[in-house]
């Protein structure tokens, strides 16, 4: 599913247990962030059992059902293969176990108390919920995985024990300068009732996460887009009949934004701890509006080593992708400095919110007409311009206000200079 894929979550299973198959034919479907993927038969044969249900979230490495491998198949592997040789498998195959899960999670799911265990993965945090264990009594039991984590093992063994700490206390006490949310009862209203959808359940506390995390502030200027409007208005058909790609605005927004990149690489950055993790490669990500309403982003990857016409067709496939719900791990994966077109919806400017854990998001507002003050051979003069609201949010724990200003005024100045000269 991905290198950086540690889990997934089951969504729904197509084959029931004791129903057959053919080889290549859809199983379950299993959802990775926020791409959903069919996992095809190896082979053909019968789902003897599944190990897990839908919506169960299954880390990777762990086995998720047993399948039989039908007569047909054994009889083509049995003649590639020798007696001596078919002999050994057969032996080891009593002997294979499910391989232990990897113990993960994202950070959207850990949770941190004042004790020594700080960070529970998704399947615990499951478990929990199940037994009506609380976050307290979690940290209090005794964790026997890698640098202090604690296992399912552990937890069910708890269980069997009683759950001694069920009713313990905490000892340490309460900072009293610490910041508690309120415990206030609104009247929230009546009306329908919408149960949120997974990927609106992930968004919600991405975005939560988020502004937890990264101190946001947003620095604003204004370019003015008409030598580009102009260069686009004019080439955009002669643009699509010679590369085959249409040519929106989006692609200009990506090159100019990977120059601006280059020029001020510490906005192309990580936060790890303490450290800053100032970014090699330069991958712009498009936030980009599912037919569901559902945000999603997916990545223009080395956009800054890519020609206008290399970035449009990139832009154009991910972007029909994104219609069509076939967008891949790979295509979502990657990203380094975030772009939201919010001039796509007629908002003049934006605030975006930072998609972590990245350390800026740039807002392009709509571009309109507007009568401005210019200053021509003649003097000033009022002219029919086209303008845009361009809005940066950045992490002010590791961006201050002269990076982040300096970063969105050079976007605007390359909006601004565009060479309307440019051949296609």
């Amino acid at each position: 599913m991905g290198e950086s894929i540690t889990e997934g979550t089951i969504i729904n299973w197509l084959i029931s247990e004791g129903d057959a198959f053919e080889e290549g034919d859809i199983i379950l479907e299993v959802a990775t962030d926020k791409v959903d993927n069919e996992v095809p038969a190896p082979a053909a044969g019968t789902l003897v059992k599944t190990m897990f249900q839908a919506k169960d979230v299954v880390p990777v490495g762990e086995v998720m059902a047993i399948l039989e491998v039908s007569e047909e198949v054994k009889s083509s592997n049995k003649k590639n293969v020798t007696k001596s040789d078919n002999e050994e498998p057969q032996k080891k195959k009593k002997e294979v176990k499910r391989p232990k899960p990897v113990q993960a999670a994202s950070a959207s799911t850990s949770f941190s108390t004042s004790n020594s265990n700080t960070f529970f993965s998704p399947l615990i945090i499951k478990i929990a919920k199940e037994q009506h264990i609380s976050f307290e009594e979690l940290a209090r039991i005794p964790a026997t995985g890698n640098e202090g984590r604690l296992r399912k093992s552990d937890v069910f063994q708890y269980i069997d024990e009683g759950r001694p700490y069920k009713f313990a206390q905490p000892v340490a006490e309460k900072d009293p300068t610490a910041y508690r949310i309120p415990q206030l009862n609104f009247d929230k209203g009546k009306g329908k009732v919408i149960e949120m959808d997974r990927m609106r359940q992930m968004i919600a506390d991405h975005m939560v996460y988020s502004k937890h995390t990264s101190p946001h502030v947003t620095a604003y200027v204004e370019a003015d887009m008409t030598n580009m409007v102009n260069w686009r208005n004019a080439n955009k058909v002669a643009f699509q009949e010679k590369h085959g790609e249409r040519l929106t605005f989006t692609p200009l927004f990506v090159e100019a934004v990977a120059k601006a990149v280059k020029d001020f690489p510490n906005i192309n950055a990580s936060v790890d701890g303490n450290n800053i993790i100032v970014k090699e490669d330069i991958n712009i990500g498009m936030a980009t509006a599912l037919p569901s309403g559902n945000l999603i982003v997916p990545v223009v990857k080395n956009a800054d080593t890519k020609n206008l016409k290399e970035i449009a067709s990139n832009v154009n496939e991910l972007a029909g992708k994104a219609r069509e719900n076939k967008l891949s791990g790979d295509d979502i994966k990657g990203s380094t400095f975030t772009i939201s077109n919010v001039g796509t919806f007629g908002s003049v400017m934006g605030t975006p919110i930072i998609n972590q854990p990245e350390v800026a998001i740039l807002a392009l507002g709509i571009i309109k007409k507007r009568p401005e003050v210019i200053t021509t051979e003649k003097g000033d003069e009022i002219a029919i311009r086209s303008m845009m609201y361009l809005s940066l949010s950045f992490d002010h724990r590791v961006v201050d206000g002269f990076l982040g200003g300096s970063f969105v005024k050079r976007v605007a100045d390359y909006f601004e200079q565009f060479d309307t000269n440019r051949t296609i």
